[in-house]
């Protein structure tokens, strides 16, 4: 007897395939390597820079300042902008607002206590920024974005300190006590005037009030259900409503990159400058932007060069968002813009804007490559006496609250 025939299976259908991407999308955290490098990425980024200006941080963010503190209320009362520097005058609460920036930028490198220390990494950005919002050269505007976003993405599920640490203690308990009444304070203090309302006068019409409170006790609601109801439907329901929120927030991330380089192509293709192949050529005859003189003036006098790199920026820029159908195209221009965004961080000396576009770029990078660069660095990485290097816990810190 001939064995039978084996029946072929059918192809899902449209359905089929659409619950099964809304089930990955709620139950799983996409690109959580990618989340990590990208908060690592900022907040390096603006950690560097607030220690490069610190000798300077009185004039351009205190108390010397040609922005001076009166002329900021009245633009925050027009703009209605998010700072805590107007609450207080004097040098000590400046001193305090912006020591507290760098131990929040250092905690988000790190990954310490990641649900506490992003929330404070934003406000902390959006007060220094909008403090004097005439400082900056364009990276600013993508650390301000970011550091919005990083706060609803779970970028600490690998690479991190919260990643690596054992048993939850109490700790993480006491930090939101702690939280929860200092915001308490400024709340009812009368000191925040409109920084912390309830609703706004412009969109979406809600206060940063309704955020900060909220992202405080869904945090406590999350720690109590690990504690009392670790396997209980509503702890799976959050569970998954997190998920979303942070494919959701990478989600964004990619399409505010694709929206910058979309824009910066097509108004590139409208310039004069980028269409006879010159743009380069005359920052690069700047004082402003020459922080090695002999090198911008090697760099001018070669003119095939510069008309090449000018024509294959407005051609990268403009092509970027169509390469993403195809993964090896889009894996080469990425490399391609990071490489010409350190180019531009050493000839035109921009590091901020730089390295804040190469840390938004990361979202794209493969998780082939970023995982064949783990592997790389716990090779080189000194073994603990008596071991291996312990491996990183999942999930992250779901019994804590912060």
């Amino acid at each position: 007897m001939s064995a039978p025939e084996s029946v072929p299976t059918p192809a899902p259908g449209p359905l089929a395939r659409v619950g099964r991407a809304l089930e990955a999308f709620t139950g799983r955290v996409l690109g959580r390597h990618q989340a990590a490098v990208v908060r690592i990425g900022f907040g390096l980024v603006w950690l560097a820079y607030l220690l490069r200006e610190w000798p300077n941080r009185r004039v351009l963010y205190g108390d010397r300042s040609p922005w001076s503190l009166d002329l900021a209320r009245q633009l925050l009362a027009d703009n209605g902008a998010f700072t805590v520097l107007p609450w207080f005058d004097g040098r000590l609460w400046f001193e305090a607002v912006y020591h507290l920036a760098v131990l929040a930028a250092l905690a988000v490198v790190l990954g310490w206590r990641t649900r506490a220390s992003t929330v404070l990494f934003l406000v902390t950005v959006l007060s220094l920024q909008n403090r004097d919002v005439f400082l900056g050269d364009g990276g600013d505007n993508v650390v301000h974005l970011m550091a919005v976003y990083l706060v609803f993405t779970r970028c600490a599920e690998v690479w991190s300190l919260d990643a690596r640490r054992g048993r939850p203690g109490w700790g993480g308990v006491v930090l939101w006590a702690v939280l929860g009444a200092v915001l308490a304070v400024c709340q009812l203090g009368g000191f925040s005037g409109d920084s912390l309302t309830w609703t706004s006068a412009a969109f979406p019409y809600l206060g940063w009030a309704p955020l900060f409170w909220g992202l405080w006790a869904v945090a406590g609601l999350w720690w109590a259900l690990g504690r009392l109801r670790p396997d209980g439907e509503v702890r799976a329901v959050l569970d998954g409503l997190a998920n979303t929120v942070h494919n959701c927030a990478m989600l964004v991330i990619a399409a505010e990159v694709v929206l910058i380089y979309a824009t910066a192509g097509w108004y590139k293709v409208q310039g004069t400058r980028w269409q006879d192949g010159t743009a380069l050529y005359y920052p690069l005859h700047l004082d402003y932007f020459a922080p090695w003189p002999a090198l911008s003036a090697l760099v001018g006098s070669a003119l095939v060069p510069v008309f090449l790199i000018s024509y294959g920026t407005v051609i990268v820029q403009v092509a970027f968002p169509f390469t993403l159908l195809d993964r090896r195209v889009k894996n080469v221009l990425l490399a391609i813009m990071m490489a010409e965004h350190l180019g531009i961080a050493v000839v035109l000396g921009l590091p901020v804007f730089s390295l804040a576009m190469v840390a938004a770029d990361a979202v794209f990078l493969p998780t082939g490559a970023l995982l064949w660069a783990e592997r790389q660095v716990r090779r080189v990485r000194p073994v603990r006496r008596g071991g291996a290097v312990p491996r990183e816990r999942e999930p992250v810190g779901a019994d804590e609250p912060l």
